[in-house]
């Protein structure tokens, strides 16, 4: 005999939504440095959690003023797309959304709660990225 109910035989996936930003500046991008597993003491985008209610695009101003002092309009905010591999993140599944912005003129960092450390790269020479930021930096990256 055959039912129409779904195979529940394998547990249901847990999916964190998080938002990152990719940042550009005369020839540099902001990047943060973790302080804390996994990644520690490797550079990031600035990025993190969307919080219960929140947009990823209000999320993504919010994580970026949060760990690197910088604010930037959502209005200013462009999304390059969603990152969705398994794998991306070892902690589990993560899907972000990442946006990108360019500002005129460097402004001074000031790493804040979520980050060691702030600061601009020359995009001719980036450290090596944690997470898949790579890819999500040649996205976002101005042809």
């Amino acid at each position: 005999m055959t039912t129409d109910t779904p195979d529940t035989s394998e547990a249901d996936e847990t999916i964190r939504y998080t938002a990152d930003v990719v940042l550009f500046a005369a020839g540099h991008i902001l990047l943060v440095l973790r302080g804390w597993d996994p990644y520690e003491g490797y550079w990031t985008l600035p990025g993190g959690h969307v919080d219960i209610g929140e947009t990823s695009l209000a999320a993504a101003a919010r994580e970026l003023e949060e760990e690197a002092g910088i604010a930037v309009p959502v209005a200013d905010l462009r999304q390059v797309g969603a990152f969705d591999a398994p794998g991306r993140d070892p902690r589990g599944r993560y899907v972000s959304v990442a946006y990108t912005a360019t500002l005129r003129a460097t402004a001074a960092p000031t790493a804040g709660t979520d980050a060691a450390a702030a600061r601009w790269w020359p995009l001719d020479a980036l450290p090596d990225l944690a997470f898949d930021h790579g890819a999500i930096l040649a996205a976002a990256a101005p042809r």
